[in-house]
């Protein structure tokens, strides 16, 4: 498509990412690493553009031109926020989501389009898209759009030691767990790993994930004692009470708040 962001850099010269004249908010996961964000648009020049100009707020971002290529790049890079061409040939922005939300349901989306119509808005807004921009536009709307949609989707780092997950609590500072305002007993590594859990709601989060950040090592294929501790947790979290901790076949494990 010709339309194309509208340049923020000298005219005639390459397009600079504009940024807000006051700094956007330095967003993190809650787990402390940067924002992942697919950006998927059929111009790659449009696509680099959106790069660079999220890099510069810290955030990781991975590009893809054409929506089989950003299935491929999704199921292994796991990303928190997905920006989405509408008009694409051999998948439309629309389908994309629609596959990509059957592997992580939760993930919000920002729709770039080149239509105008209300009508077109709608659709994209129904079809589950978080927010809704029409180029050509600036670059400060989209980032500023973008850490909104973030901000709103609850994965990124809390302003206080208090983690919840439904009528779960953890609290980093004071150790303290509770569910229903019974207080929960953990151990040190129970405690680090429901903690990672509650840091990532609604994430699937893999064994060798957790191996990495929990106990910082590689067990050499002994991923069972994640199975272990999981049982462990469960026993203590869930027990009489609706499962929060749940796993997903091939996967690994999510934690989110019971029906």
């Amino acid at each position: 498509m010709p339309t194309t962001a509208a340049p923020s850099g000298p005219a005639g010269g390459t397009p600079q990412p504009a940024l807000a004249n006051e700094p956007l908010p330095k967003l993190t996961r809650a787990d402390g690493e940067p924002i992942r964000a697919l950006v998927v648009d059929d111009e790659p020049e449009l696509a680099d553009l959106m790069r660079r100009g999220l890099e510069m707020t810290g955030w990781d971002v991975r590009t893809a031109n054409d929506g089989f290529a950003a299935l491929r790049t999704a199921r292994e890079f796991v990303p928190d926020v997905l920006v989405l061409d509408v008009m694409m040939p051999g998948m439309d922005g629309v389908e994309l989501l629609h596959k990509l939300r059957t592997i992580y349901p939760d993930v919000p989306a920002l729709f770039l389009t080149a239509k105008d119509a209300v009508t077109d808005k709608v659709t994209g807004l129904q079809a589950g898209g978080d927010d809704y921009v029409t180029k050509p536009f600036s670059m400060k709307e989209v980032l500023l759009r973008l850490h909104r949609v973030v901000q709103r989707s609850g994965i990124t780092a809390p302003q206080s030691a208090l983690l919840q997950v439904g009528d779960l609590t953890l609290n980093k500072d004071t150790k303290e767990v509770r569910r229903e305002g019974t207080d929960i007993s953990l151990t040190g590594t129970e405690f680090e790993l429901l903690k990672f859990l509650m840091e990532n709601p609604r994430h699937v989060l893999s064994k060798s994930r957790i191996l990495d950040r929990v106990w910082n090592y590689d067990f050499g294929g002994q991923s069972n004692i994640v199975e272990l501790y999981i049982s462990y947790l469960r026993k203590k979290v869930d027990a009489d009470r609706p499962p929060m901790i749940h796993t997903v076949r091939g996967s690994g494990y999510v934690i989110k708040p019971a029906p």
